[in-house]
């Protein structure tokens, strides 16, 4: 009898540092101190300050949409996605450590420095994510993806240290996210090692943008054969749209509607970092009892209960505690997320397709805000803006209905 393949490896733990490295930026710049020190002192707290903002989300994520699938294909022909990653962890270090020169009235500078450390962060993950392949094996994705999340929202716990400490000069804040983003992220650099692959000699290595659009041109050709993967793809583009809009907008919610301070803030991203974290590890072994895709359904009915109980809710406790079951859903649905993909991708073109997973993600983040902002201007009130999210988690499960998971994977015309 074989004894099962150990899953938690050194090199695993290493892989998942990375997620507790940019937790802090995920914490202290995109969804907490940042986008609501933009608001209120950068841009004066003006009703336009929110347009500025989306509008800042919306070009950092279209950049990253026309670069991921690209580059990605490029890292799968030179087997060098590690050095994009560290291009672009490096692109978002700096860049949100100089977010600290950022005072009042300078919306421009804010809005330009938020673009390029958000490029850094958002274009690095695909080549992140790609890793999973390499370091664990196809039964261990589940444990392994959830793994990197639940540590992930333990960086994002530690994040809030700093964003306690520095809660009376927010801009300290920005020099810590850059400084944990450093320090946790060099163990990856340093140890991971990527699966090397010999060059196809055909002169195409000399142009790494042809060789990108060259595959990527390929792959969207022949893409209606690969039907699951479409169909998953499409999926994904929805409810990670939701997911992601609740992300961006979760502490300009709070603030605004309800009034929460700082320190409450503090709380509230405490409990669901917590959650999170809680969330990533039981629904990985969940998945492994009953399967992923059921899994991941049951984490959307879930995120479209939560938005239709924000509507309701009117109290500080209420949305607490809404939050922690947000919490419980949000490390779950994006580790099965990516245990799906990369059951679902096919082996040669891991880089290349984990490209196209970013790229739904991230264009799909700009009509999440879009719309969350459309509605909050027309109707004046935040509750219908979050009511309207649950529009994305209803269509993204019925089309994760229709994914033949796990067999089937590839379907290819002769």
């Amino acid at each position: 009898m074989n004894k099962k393949p150990k899953w938690l490896t050194g090199t695993v733990f290493i892989w998942s540092l990375f997620d507790f490295a940019n937790s802090s930026y995920a914490v202290i710049v995109v969804a907490f101190v940042y986008a609501v020190y933009f608001k209120k002192v950068v841009a004066s707290n003006l009703p336009i300050a929110d347009f500025y903002w989306s509008s800042s989300i919306n070009i950092s994520m279209l950049a990253v949409a026309v670069l991921s699938p690209v580059l990605g294909a490029a890292a799968d022909f030179y087997s060098n996605k590690k050095t994009y990653l560290f291009f672009f962890t490096l692109l978002c270090i700096i860049t949100t450590a100089l977010m600290y020169f950022v005072g009042p009235g300078m919306v421009l500078w804010g809005v330009i420095l938020f673009i390029f450390s958000n490029i850094g962060f958002q274009a690095g993950l695909s080549f992140y994510d790609a890793f999973v392949k390499e370091i664990a094996l196809p039964e261990n994705y589940n444990r392994v993806s959830s793994l990197g999340y639940a540590i992930g929202y333990v960086g994002s716990l530690a994040a809030l240290v700093p964003v306690f400490i520095y809660q009376n000069d927010p801009r300290l804040s920005f020099v810590a996210s850059s400084f944990l983003f450093l320090i946790f992220s060099l163990p990856f650099f340093l140890f991971i090692k990527e699966k090397k692959k010999p060059l196809d000699q055909t002169g195409e290595k000399f142009n790494a943008v042809r060789v990108g659009i060259s595959r990527v041109s390929n792959t969207l050709h022949h893409l209606k054969n690969y039907i699951n993967l479409r169909t998953f793809l499409l999926s994904y583009f929805l409810y990670i749209d939701g997911v992601n809009t609740v992300i961006f907008f979760s502490a300009i919610y709070a603030q605004t509607t309800l009034g929460f301070t700082i320190s409450e803030l503090v709380i509230f991203f405490a409990i669901v970092q917590i959650t999170a974290m809680i969330g990533s590890f039981l629904f990985g072994f969940i998945a492994d009892r009953i399967g992923t895709k059921f899994t991941l359904e049951l984490c959307l009915i879930g995120w479209l209960v939560i938005t239709v109980v924000v509507f309701f809710i009117n109290d500080k406790l209420g949305f607490n505690i809404i939050g922690a079951l947000a919490g419980m859903f949000l490390g779950s649905s994006q580790a099965l997320s990516r245990s799906m993909m990369t059951f679902l991708t096919p082996e040669e073109k891991k880089t290349e397709f984990f490209g196209f997973y970013g790229l739904f993600e991230k264009t799909s983040t700009i009509l999440g805000p879009f719309t969350f902002g459309l509605v909050s201007w027309l109707t004046g009130n935040q509750r219908f803006a979050i009511l309207s999210i649950s529009f994305f988690f209803i269509t993204g499960f019925l089309l994760l209905k229709k994914v033949k998971y796990p067999k089937a994977i590839i379907i290819e015309n002769p």
